[in-house]
């Protein structure tokens, strides 16, 4: 059996049941899953430093010395046994709380030793605490038996002539993976507790390595490799682990970074062709009385520029031949929802039905009451379907839906069930897509015989790299521009006590006749956070303001409550709405003017942003204030900054990438992406994402029918990695 495939239990230091953890914790299964979990982060132990060269602020270092003598010092819990230690110019103490008994038993006085830890200062001394200890390679021990010892009884007595050239020695020694560059691995804390620690995974890989005696088979064809100067596999694998050199660790890490995204890309654009050859899309040719009615007499304002070039590249998809599969990318606000309407028309005007689908009921019934004020008196029948239409409006709906007098429906996820029917459905609009699973979108998608062209809006602006990534096999549209008369929103960040200046701004917005958001990130105060909660924050603004109204939202709440306590602030019986991120999402009150996030450190970059983006929906002058406590670290100082000086959410999309990554990006979790990344970092490696997917695009194009011998190896690795994952690659 194949090294690789081997259960990794055989493997020499796991056993049953650190085998059963490491499924657990990491999915590690075989032998072939602890070569692919790479290193975080490496240790260099290249260098030996002098004693008289270390401080308590300096990072890990390496020392070669000898324990001279050792203290127990303390009794129960605060006993802790001490070494000194010392090299000849000078001395520390290598001190350990635990394992007293096993360092006492295994470490001799005398013995040349390479000591690794973290140098602190305690008492004015300097100490490693639970240190990495191994005895001194051969050639130091016999130099220093022949030299005679360092020390004489228990007096120091430097020598440092013998350890200078000792030192030198072992830091000239030819660079083995082993001795300099030490990998550590992320574990989780019931591995800790189990003795799986980083140095423990480190044996395993080393174990593993011992092994692999033949050269692992190559991943990537011989002509890829080549065009881009990558080294082998083999080659690659083996220093990611226990890299020989800085220099070539940087190699390793860019041929698997590259080879990762290049079959995610691979993936991507292979299913593009393979839907583009199978699925033929309904065409629309006609621009016709609806589409035509609704331009010159009902469009409510001037379409901006961004929202032509958008309709033109739809309607470019639509009369192609070719199913659609578009991606809307709009800040909040933009004029998405026009958009879709006009597209909606397009379809009309060919003999289909549109749908349009969004996250809540809210939301839902916002769109139906746009698109109907929009319509005005054009005949085109626009109906709602969510969870609350019952009885003989819903029997109304579906048989509307059946003889094709309902020409756009709009609603949750109760257009997905199976008795949803439609006469004929051209367009699905898929609104804050994110949302939504991959399964609940198919469900939509597949309600035709031809598939329906499919447009995904969201208002959640998404980095290039991010995008091609997530999305890569969908066109994208960006709206990169707010309709005319729309006012920047002024944001500032203020700390809790300037409390009374952020009343003053209140007052003077609701003698206004404005509305004002108050965002908590908590329901309820909890013990172990800090945080100025809703429940209290309700109470305090009531006070405050007793002659307005208060209102409160959460995601506790009854459905049915929440949307009539919403429904009051959209219909401005409520003034003040104190609320949870549930309003993240699509409300729209032109009347609010202010949005005060609490705690604004407890949020991300991309929320705050959908929050602010709930207030400057009118003609008048919109704030939104970020409240801090005054003590944030300077990540967080710097992610408020950023919202403090821009509203531009592509600008903000790509700052949020690079601060926390894009595993923790909202939406991230259901979005279908292939694989999961485990050494690319999209917010990094955008350099080496466009050269990986534009050779993936070569290899397409060269090699459509994916029959060319050359890259046998290529598609069988595909199939490989794609074993354990549905295809979703066709459905947007």
């Amino acid at each position: 059996m194949d090294i690789l495939s081997q259960d990794i239990k055989y493997l020499q230091g796991v056993g049953p049941n650190r085998a059963l953890l490491l499924a657990n914790e990491l999915g590690i299964k075989t032998v072939g899953d602890l070569l692919g979990y790479y290193p975080y982060k490496y240790v260099d132990r290249s260098r030996i430093y002098q004693i008289s060269e270390i401080d308590g602020n300096m990072p890990y270092v390496q020392l070669c010395g000898q324990i001279f003598s050792f203290d127990t010092v303390g009794e129960g819990r605060a006993k802790r046994l001490i070494a000194h230690f010392a090299d000849g110019t000078g001395s520390i103490d290598l001190v350990w709380f635990q394992g007293i008994k096993y360092a006492a038993k295994s470490y001799d006085c005398r013995v040349p030793y390479i000591v690794f830890g973290k140098p602190t200062v305690f008492n004015g001394h300097i100490q490693i605490a639970h240190p990495e200890i191994e005895k001194a390679p051969d050639h130091l021990r016999e130099q220093a038996r022949t030299t005679g010892n360092l020390f004489e009884g228990e007096t120091l007595n430097p020598q440092p002539s013998t350890l200078s050239s000792q030192r030198s020695a072992l830091n000239a020694q030819p660079s083995t993976p082993n001795a300099h560059f030490r990998p550590s691995y992320n574990t989780s804390e019931k591995m800790k507790r189990s003795g799986l620690n980083s140095a423990a995974m480190a044996k395993l890989t080393a174990n593993m390595f011992n092994l692999l005696k033949e050269p692992l088979a190559e991943t990537l064809p011989p002509y890829i490799v080549q065009q881009h100067h990558l080294i082998s596999y083999d080659e690659a694998v083996r220093n990611i682990h226990y890299p020989a050199s800085s220099d070539i660790l940087r190699r390793a890490q860019l041929r698997l970074k590259f080879e990762e995204l290049f079959y995610v890309q691979l993936n991507i654009l292979r299913y593009v062709k393979d839907r583009q050859l199978r699925y033929k899309g309904l065409v629309f040719n006609t621009i016709g009385d609806h589409f035509n009615g609704f331009f010159y007499n009902h469009l409510p304002f001037q379409l901006t520029e961004a929202q032509k070039r958008v309709i033109r590249e739809i309607r470019a998809d639509m009369k192609s031949g070719r199913q659609m599969n578009r991606l809307l990318q709009g800040d909040v606000g933009s004029g998405k929802t026009l958009v879709a309407l006009m597209v909606a028309l397009i379809a009309i005007d060919n003999g289909c039905q549109a749908c349009i689908m969004a996250p809540t009921e809210i939301l839902a019934e916002q769109h139906l009451a746009t698109l109907r004020e929009f319509l005005g008196d054009l005949p085109v029948r626009v109906e709602l379907l969510t969870g609350t239409v019952k009885g003989k409006k819903r029997t109304a709906v579906l048989q509307g839906l059946v003889t094709g007098d309902i020409n756009i429906l709009v609603g949750t996820h109760a257009v997905i069930e199976d008795n949803v029917l439609f006469n004929k459905l051209g367009l699905v609009v898929i609104d804050e897509q994110h949302r939504f699973g991959v399964a609940q979108r198919a469900k939509l998608w597949m309600k035709n015989a031809i598939p329906p062209h499919v447009l995904v809006m969201t208002a959640t602006p998404i980095p290039r790299t991010l995008a091609m990534t997530l999305y890569g096999d969908l066109d994208v549209s960006v709206i990169d521009e707010l309709p005319p008369g729309r006012k920047p929103i002024r944001t500032v960040h203020m700390f809790d006590a300037h409390r009374q200046r952020i009343y003053q701004l209140m007052n003077r917005e609701l003698a206004l006749g404005r509305q004002i958001y108050i965002v908590y990130p908590l329901i309820q105060e909890t013990a172990k956070m800090d945080l100025k909660d809703l429940e209290a924050g309700f109470e305090e603004i009531r006070q405050a303001f007793p002659h307005h109204q208060v209102g409160k939202v959460h995601g506790k709440m009854k459905p049915i409550d929440k949307d009539a306590e919403m429904q009051r602030f959209i219909n401005h019986e409520t003034h003040i709405l104190v609320s949870t991120t549930v309003i993240e999402v699509g409300v729209n009150v032109p009347n609010a003017s202010v949005m005060i996030i609490e705690n604004a450190e407890r949020f991300g970059l991309s929320q705050l942003h959908q929050l602010r983006g709930r207030v400057g929906r009118g003609a008048d002058q919109s704030y939104c204030v970020l409240v801090t406590k005054f003590e944030i670290g300077e990540t967080t100082r710097r992610r408020i900054q950023v919202m403090v000086d821009t509203t531009d959410g592509f600008e903000i999309a790509e700052e949020d990438l690079k601060l926390r990554g894009p595993g923790d990006l909202e939406g991230t979790q259901q979005s279908g992406m292939a694989f999961d990344l485990k050494i690319a970092n999209l917010a990094r490696d955008g350099q080496i994402l466009n050269l990986a997917r534009d050779t993936a695009q070569a290899v397409i194009i060269s090699d459509p029918e994916e029959r060319n011998p050359q890259n046998d190896i290529l598609w069988r690795r595909l199939r490989e990695l794609r074993k354990s994952n549905v295809n979703w690659g066709a459905i947007s």
